[in-house]
């Protein structure tokens, strides 16, 4: 008989109880792990490997940046004209961290949803096929930066337009809402945007105003295979969020840390489709910590 190897082990337990899920474990393993961190200007750089069969059954490799409330470092929007690298963006704007931002147009290098930066309307939310009313799926949050250092983190109603009534220079619509005032928000089973594991990057504020920028890496098997959206939601509010947006992901998906290796990129892009730092994929905005 061939000895089983700990990760079939791991697989075939979890296959076990794919039919009554329970979470306990999995909270436990995000509040309880011991991860590498970085106390840097005004912030932390978290990180920690899950191995395989470990977090929600799947090796994970999450990244987070944490701005405590009292902290004096703020949030900034950029968009690029066309598309450039998050490292770049970040390095030029003088950034101590950066995060890709929300969705855009791969092919023509312009946002897709609503963008405001500094009074500037720089994207629009785009309409759907047949819809030129309702906004998208990946529309329904919105992020505000004012003068306080933390964002604010807002429901739109389903009008493509809704950000109009906005007030402030600076307006970022993504989507979806994962948590909001405490709460997990339902996500929608038919569209494997929610269901299926990917690379995915959010941002969360907790009670106190804390700010977490989270990172997941996805599409690299048995060593970073991404989260669903519902599994992102529970990390976001294991992590005591009160309220957490969706952003771009995939192979978007990049955070940047001001003079640490490999040009700053902490994480695993998949845009080269190897496991190390090189996969950067250019992105047409970002989310910069100053």
């Amino acid at each position: 008989m061939n000895k089983l190897t700990l990760a079939t082990l791991l697989t075939l337990s979890c296959l076990a109880v794919t039919a009554q899920v329970d979470y306990t474990n999995d909270s436990l393993r995000i509040v309880n792990a011991e991860w590498s961190i970085d106390t840097l200007e005004g912030f932390y750089l978290k990180r920690y490997h899950f191995g395989v069969g470990t977090l929600f059954c799947s090796a994970q490799h999450l990244s987070i940046i944490e701005i405590p409330a009292k902290s004096h470092r703020r949030l900034a929007f950029v968009c690029d004209s066309t598309t450039a690298t998050v490292s770049d963006m970040a390095q030029r704007e003088r950034a101590l961290a950066a995060v890709n931002g929300t969705f855009f147009d791969m092919g023509r290098g312009n946002p897709v949803c609503y963008l405001r930066i500094d009074g500037n309307r720089v994207g629009e939310n785009t309409p759907q096929k047949d819809d030129s009313v309702n906004r998208k799926y990946y529309q329904y949050a919105v992020i505000t930066l004012g003068e306080e250092p933390a964002p604010h983190l807002w429901v739109p109603d389903s009008s493509r337009t809704w950000e109009d009534s906005l007030s402030g220079s600076n307006v970022m619509t993504a989507g979806p809402m994962l948590v909001h005032d405490g709460q997990e928000v339902p996500q929608r089973d038919d569209r494997t945007f929610v269901t299926h594991r990917h690379n995915r990057t959010a941002l969360g504020i907790r009670s106190d105003s804390t700010i977490l920028i989270l990172v997941a890496d996805g599409r690299h098997k048995d060593k970073a295979e991404g989260l669903s959206l519902p599994e992102l939601t529970r990390i976001m509010l294991w992590l005591g969020c009160t309220d957490a947006i969706n952003l771009d992901g995939g192979s978007s998906t990049t955070m940047y840390v001001h003079d640490k290796p490999h040009n700053g990129v902490v994480n695993y892009p998949s845009g080269n489709g190897r496991y190390d730092h090189e996969g950067q994929q250019p992105v047409s905005n970002a989310i910069l910590v100053l």
